[in-house]
């Protein structure tokens, strides 16, 4: 008889507290860690770790798969980089609660906030809720290959509230106001994990009409956070503009403290104000050494477009020769934009650009992002310096580097986190004692972002691979996949290798780790497209104690649940370390 269910012996241990590595093993009983160290008894499944990283599994606290845990099973592409729990329902958007009539205006929101095709999202949503308990409950009978846990989005729930009122952003009665604090205290104790709200302009649905949420005056925020505080539980997540940052940042920090729960923010430096992600994270830090819980959810990489001939958009989409082969057949369009006559037809109109093609046109700032992609590219390398060192046009090279590896080339625009061509100020932030790694979005931006392999990039670039500034030190970066986005979200029974824990891990080859370039897939409902991403060096990964993947390909298994709310650690005597031996 096996004493353990499942012993991955000799592996260098990362046990996500920031620690340096051990060597040890680690043996799994019943989903929990049993044991670390040196481990005498056998596993009904043992795996040899050796020269290989064991580590927590990751959590990534900011996905929007909201409609995608309705229809699958597998959250690829998050679980295929490490990830074994993600938060979804962040920036207010979401399905529920949810009345049959509100439905397309819910699905046109995460349309264009999110790019999730409304015939997609309509033809893979079963609808079998109303409630947000409702949902949860329908989401407690699925299975997954990782865990998932789900916020109240705030869009949702004053759609809920209010009807139409609320899409035109009419201001919220008192009578409005305690229908949804009474909704979202109603959701917390039912499970969701906290409460998420929006106030960016960018956010739009694919009308044009901004997030219902855009301007609701501070009393609607205020009363809702006290319905999340009257449970004494639940966290905090809104997305501003910050256009207006004094005004914006009292008015969230009044809604911390009338929940009395911890918030989080989205931190990013934007080219137009490049500066002014110090003054939020000063204020970040300024509430958190007064003790009220906010953090900033931060990333590790340049966020923005990616173009390309098979995405949402590319720089040469205005053309009228383009607009007439986008809808043909995919093989039957690689093969026209291979022909000499298409290429010449589709330059010779480029240059008649005006409002958004001009934007996607201004080189100066795209990059080809290449194979293994190259999120830090010098400023030197931007298409249009390139172009004039080649001596030819930016609209030809764009749409040479567009139709390599057989017409699948991306190109890379950032918007965000790159305001001075390099990586330095994503740094700052990521090292910070007051920020968590987040915004990879999984589940979202499906036709120009795959940001969801964050967590390959932070082992890859910035624990080993970095060469234009400083690198992260490896137990920081596990740390900053693990222990500390768990925390942020209450989940204090993972993110740790250490006993009672919940057994969710990794084991990794961190010299064999390779983020490939993203790839267009069309296996969503209707055949939808969607941009993801793949990556080597996970020789497995673990929910619950059971193997999902192995060598980066699916099991199969899914012990993947959903997570009702936020859970407590492991009762402090099962918690220490055990028996380990120093690497």
């Amino acid at each position: 008889m096996s004493e353990y269910d499942l012993v991955i012996r000799n592996g260098l241990i990362l046990d996500g507290t920031g620690s340096e590595a051990f060597r040890g093993d680690v043996a799994v009983t019943r989903g929990r860690i049993a044991a670390v160290g040196k481990i005498d008894g056998a596993g009904a499944e043992e795996i040899d770790a050796g020269g290989m990283l064991v580590t927590p599994g990751f959590v990534d606290v900011h996905t929007h798969y909201d409609g995608q845990v309705t229809w699958e099973h597998r959250l690829d592409p998050s679980s295929g980089h490490g990830v074994t729990t993600v938060v979804m329902g962040n920036c207010g958007i979401g399905f529920a609660p949810c009345r049959p009539e509100d439905r397309d205006p819910l699905m046109r929101l995460m349309e264009g906030v999110e790019d999730l095709p409304e015939p997609v999202l309509a033809a893979g949503i079963p609808w079998e809720w109303e409630t947000f308990p409702e949902y949860l409950d329908f989401l407690d009978a699925r299975t997954f290959d990782i865990d998932v846990a789900a916020q109240l989005p705030h869009a949702a729930l004053r759609v809920y509230a209010m009807g139409q009122r609320a899409i035109d952003r009419e201001e919220a009665t008192e009578a409005d106001r305690e229908l949804m604090a009474r909704i979202a205290e109603e959701a917390v104790a039912a499970g969701a994990i906290g409460f998420t709200t929006s106030r960016s302009i960018n956010h739009k649905s694919s009308d044009g009409t901004p997030v219902p949420t855009l301007t609701s005056a501070e009393e609607e925020l205020v009363a809702i956070a006290q319905g999340v505080g009257r449970t004494g539980k639940g966290v905090l997540q809104a997305i501003s503009d910050f256009d207006d940052p004094e005004t914006d940042l009292a008015m969230l920090r009044r809604m911390a403290e009338a929940a009395g729960r911890p918030l989080s923010i989205s931190l990013a430096q934007w080219e137009h104000v490049p500066e002014r992600w110090r003054q939020l994270l000063g204020w970040v830090e300024q509430c958190s050494d007064e003790g009220l819980p906010v953090r900033a959810q931060v990333i590790g990489r340049p966020v923005g477009m990616m173009l390309g001939w098979e995405l949402s958009f590319n720089p040469l989409c205005h053309t009228p020769t383009w607009q007439a082969l986008a809808g043909l057949p995919l093989e039957e369009r690689r093969k026209r934009l291979a022909e000499p006559e298409t290429r010449a037809a589709i330059l010779a109109e480029a240059p008649q650009r005006e409002g958004f093609a001009t934007y996607l046109g201004n080189y100066a700032t795209m990059f080809a992002l290449g194979d293994p992609p190259n999120y830090e590219p010098d400023p030197q390398d931007t298409i249009a310096r390139r172009a004039e060192r080649m001596g030819i046009e930016p609209d030809a090279l764009a749409y040479d580097e567009m139709m390599a590896n057989g017409g699948t080339g991306i190109l890379m625009k950032p918007a965000v986190n790159y305001a001075y061509g390099s990586l330095d100020a994503s740094y700052e932030m990521m090292r910070h004692k007051d920020t968590v790694y987040g915004l990879g979005d999984g589940g979202a931006h499906l036709g120009f972002m795959c940001d969801a392999s964050q967590p390959t990039a932070m082992l890859a670039y910035w624990a080993r691979d970095r060469k234009r500034g400083p690198t992260i030190p490896l137990p920081e970066v596990v740390r900053g996949l693990t222990r500390d986005p768990a925390l942020a979200v209450g989940l204090e029974d993972r993110g740790m290798i250490a006993p009672g824990y919940k057994a969710d891990l990794n084991v990794i080859d961190f010299e064999g780790v390779t983020l490939h370039s993203p790839q267009v897939r069309y296996d969503l409902p209707t055949g939808g497209r969607r941009l993801t991403q793949d990556a080597d060096g996970y020789v497995a990964t673990v929910v619950s104690g059971v193997v999902t993947r192995r060598g980066g390909r699916p099991t199969g298994a899914q012990p993947g649940r959903l997570v009702r709310g936020g859970q407590p650690a492991p009762d402090a005597a099962q918690a220490g370390r055990a028996n380990s031996v120093p690497a």
